[in-house]
């Protein structure tokens, strides 16, 4: 199930939300220059985490790997790319949105259990 298609634009859509999120609250923690480099800055390193460290051969992504991570760290990479996602909302005073957002991150990943073996295997 990781790999359906639905499930794999359901991430991806999390995956920009995770990113927005994150910028919608650095912009909100400074003022003139530094909003700009927070709301931009904080994404780009998020994204920059996100797309270098991979799990060799992984069924969801291109399976290319800058650096080779092993799953159960690549899984805890995400859990926190996800949480940190969340709490950005939340903390940013959009609490309806962070539980949302949680909770439709939660079910992909329940609907994912095949990837989440396979990462914990890895």
């Amino acid at each position: 199930m990781g790999s359906n298609p639905i499930n794999l634009a359901v991430r991806f859509f999390l995956e920009l939300t995770a990113l927005m999120a994150m910028g919608f609250w650095g912009w909100n923690q400074g003022k003139g220059a530094l909003r700009f480099v927070l709301a931009f800055g904080i994404p780009i390193i998020a994204a920059v985490l996100w797309g270098v460290f991979a799990v060799p051969d992984d069924p969801s992504r291109s399976g290319n790997a800058l650096v080779s991570t092993p799953g159960i760290l690549r899984l805890a990479l995400e859990l926190i790319f996800f949480s940190f996602a969340m709490w950005t909302l939340y903390s940013a005073g959009a609490i309806r949105a962070s539980w949302i957002f949680g909770i439709v991150t939660l079910v992909h990943y329940i609907l994912s259990y095949d990837r989440l073996y396979w990462l914990i295997k890895q």
